[in-house]
């Protein structure tokens, strides 16, 4: 039995590749500063604590590991990465936590090392047409992303591929672009746009309106989870380093993107456009490398994944107004 090893386990992508992996006959280990928020975790073993830590990466390590899947990082959707407000922490956190793994597995002798980057990395200047964006690989220099997460993403690429020309790591990477799905955040600050758009119409009264942030005209592609680890998996298990994208390349705007949760929800509601972080005009997965060297592409279609993660959003929102309401009935009977 293969040993594979999960850090950010106790996020969306992580906690579902766990889960994954689990069901191709592998022993795995989780890693992360907490367990998942919306479900048990399925790992072997799940240690919790803080990858910044050389200490506590070491620890992981007290049985050999075949592979590590490292999806942890500081990270958020556009209200968390396009503020500025935290690009101190995302860059210095995310950087530190991959050193400390790379100095682990090279000293282990780990045989593959997963590394998930980010669409992010991509050039401002290739993606200001909402309708035409450039995200093929290869055209990521000049370098001009346009968040500091997108430069930490980029300059950890290097540092993956670095251990690797020096030191013969076998390094996996992969470029996400906008993954989606049930058991994701959907509050608070760090959603990303499917799951912020979801819980604003399952949260709306039928007849009235939600905000978006900008005009809505920029475009995007998302992925559903599954088609995600499904990649993943594959990346791993061939002899191509990467990187490479993993992705949609079903574009659509936002405006649009609300609009199919309206229609799942079957409610009808305006559209209110305020001020907000945007990020860049367009962004969209090039699927041509991952077709020719992995054989794969998404099978999923998007409206499928909106259905699926409306209906869990929603659960989570009623549930949440059903706890206050009871809450409330409480105090006023108390």
């Amino acid at each position: 039995m293969k040993v594979a090893l999960v850090t950010g386990a106790g996020g969306f992508i992580g906690s579902h590749l766990v889960t994954f992996l689990k069901s191709k006959g592998y022993r795995v280990i989780g890693a992360d500063l907490k367990l998942p928020e919306f479900s048990v975790t399925t790992a072997d073993e799940f240690k919790i604590g803080d990858l910044r830590s050389i200490e506590f990466v070491e620890s992981l390590f007290s049985i050999p590991v075949d592979e590590v899947y490292q999806l942890a990082a500081d990270m958020g959707g556009a209200g968390y990465l396009f503020t500025g407000e935290n690009d101190a922490d995302v860059m210095h956190n995310s950087v530190l936590i991959n050193l400390n793994l790379l100095n682990v597995v090279t000293q282990k002798k780990v045989d593959k090392v997963f590394y998930s980057s980010s669409a992010c990395i991509y050039p401002e200047y290739n993606q200001m047409d909402a309708n035409n964006p450039n995200c093929t690989e290869g055209s990521e220099y000049p370098a001009a992303p346009d968040s500091e997460y997108g430069w930490e993403k980029l300059f950890s690429e290097r540092l993956y591929l670095s251990y690797q020309r020096n030191y013969g790591l076998n390094v996996k990477i992969a470029r996400f672009h906008n993954i989606f799905g049930p058991q994701g955040t959907f509050d608070g600050g760090r959603e990303k746009v499917p799951a912020a758009l979801a819980r604003k119409v399952a949260m709306a009264q039928d007849g009235g309106e939600i905000e978006i942030w900008g005009d809505g005209t920029q475009t995007r592609s998302f992925l559903y989870i599954d088609d995600c680890v499904e990649a993943v998996f594959k990346l791993m298990q061939s002899d191509f380093s990467g990187p490479v994208n993993i992705g949609s390349s079903e574009l659509i705007s936002i405006n649009a993107l609300a609009k199919c949760f309206m229609r799942i929800s079957g409610k009808q509601l305006t559209l209110k456009h305020v001020k907000g972080p945007i990020g860049v005009q367009g962004r969209n997965s090039d699927n041509r490398l991952i077709a020719e060297k992995l054989n794969w592409l998404p099978g999923i279609p998007l409206a499928s994944g909106l259905e699926q993660t409306y209906q869990w959003i929603a659960q989570q929102v009623n549930a949440r107004a059903g706890q206050t309401s009871e809450l409330a009935n409480q105090q006023k009977t108390a």
